[in-house]
């Protein structure tokens, strides 16, 4: 079946370290660094930098359920879960916080929420979802591919409006993991600075956005998601993957004015290649990463992201490449907050380990 229908947001918001959409937006514009150094795990003498919404200890009940069902209460109300109303669930973690609980205190009732399936019940069950859900996990590019599935099911004529919702809140075994790794260091994240090594932040995100075929200001003009199967961390040096991504959208786009928020978590060839990319396929259009403050919240910073990019539109104002200075790797990068009065429309960008990448046009009347 050709898709042929025009997809729109409505309704869509977001929870990080500085509040909800227009709260983060507001912060954003004005500088404010969420980020703050702390230990990755209990008695390290390390300090490392994460923009948290709560405790990151507190693991009964999950730290994650009250803030997600606390935002999922503005969703507006319509028979979620039904055959024509689909729910799409992301993340990159779930429940692995509750998982690791398990294993070192040894309660079963950790093992309630652990998994993907059971952590979603937990909602169902609160907000009473019906069964029509679907479940995607694609490490941090898991809430663009969850909008590109809703797209397509209303796009297809299989849905009347889709509800998409992502959280990815932080654990010990997330922040040791990234910490294993060596980015996430005592640095603070510079996005697409020019420096000798780099660094990530993390952060606690979640957000949803109501898709509809229903006219909004705010139209999915295209989307767009590549794999480049090169390796489980590191992209592809020629930037094959970036450049494959991007190349739909500026096709749809067609030399008309945009402005690109880049995924910019900070490390340094993956900021040199989306840099590189994003100048060819978008000449002259301003680039920025915000998770210099809010810290990668990992497999939802693609829908936690749109909720402050569509709050941008709304005010005519982005935010800058925050916590970032230059030397940059690219002319393209926007250091300072800028007015969105001039373009016509906001490239939202997101990789993943495992060279994955997407990415959404948006356009705002």
């Amino acid at each position: 079946m050709t898709p042929q229908t025009d997809v729109y947001l409505h309704a869509c918001d977001c929870r990080t370290a500085l509040g909800n959409a227009h709260e983060s937006w507001q912060g954003l514009v004005d500088g404010k660094i969420a980020l703050r150094a702390m230990p990755p795990l209990p008695g390290s003498d390390d300090a490392v930098p994460l923009a948290l919404t709560g405790n990151l200890a507190d693991c009964d009940p999950p730290r994650w359920l009250e803030p997600c069902l606390e935002l999922l209460a503005s969703v507006p109300q319509r028979a979620w879960g039904d055959a024509r109303h689909p729910i799409v669930i992301t993340s990159s973690n779930f429940g692995i916080d509750q998982m690791l609980a398990f294993h070192q205190q040894g309660h079963a009732h950790y093992r309630e929420q652990a998994t993907a399936v059971s952590a979603v019940q937990a909602f169902a069950t609160r907000l009473n979802w019906g069964g029509n859900r679907t479940i995607i996990s694609n490490a941090c590019v898991s809430a663009q591919l969850g909008l590109i599935h809703a797209q397509r099911l209303l796009e297809n004529d299989l849905a009347d409006e889709a509800l998409v919702f992502s959280f990815d809140y932080l654990s010990h075994f997330v922040v040791g993991g990234f910490h294993s790794l060596k980015i996430l260091n005592n640095d603070f994240p510079q996005p697409y600075a020019a420096r000798e090594t780099g660094s990530i932040g993390l952060g606690d995100g979640t957000g949803f956005a109501l898709l509809s075929r229903q006219p909004s200001p705010f139209r999915i003009a295209a989307s767009s998601s590549y794999s480049e199967f090169h390796h489980m961390t590191g992209n592809d040096p020629s930037g094959s993957g970036f450049n494959a991504v991007v190349a739909p959208l500026a096709a749809v786009l067609d030399g008309a004015p945009a402005w690109v928020k880049g995924h910019g978590t900070g490390t340094l060839e993956a900021a040199r290649l989306e840099a590189a990319a994003t100048a060819k396929a978008f000449p002259k259009a301003p680039l920025v990463s915000w998770k210099g403050s809010l810290g990668h919240t990992l497999g939802s910073c693609g829908l936690v992201e749109l909720a402050i990019a569509l709050e941008s539109m709304r005010q005519g104002r982005a935010p800058g490449n925050v916590g970032s200075s230059a030397p940059y790797c690219s002319a393209n990068v926007q250091a300072e907050a800028f007015s969105t009065k001039n373009y016509q429309a906001a490239v939202l960008l997101s990789s993943a380990f495992g060279g994955a990448h997407a990415g959404h046009l948006i356009t705002h009347e």
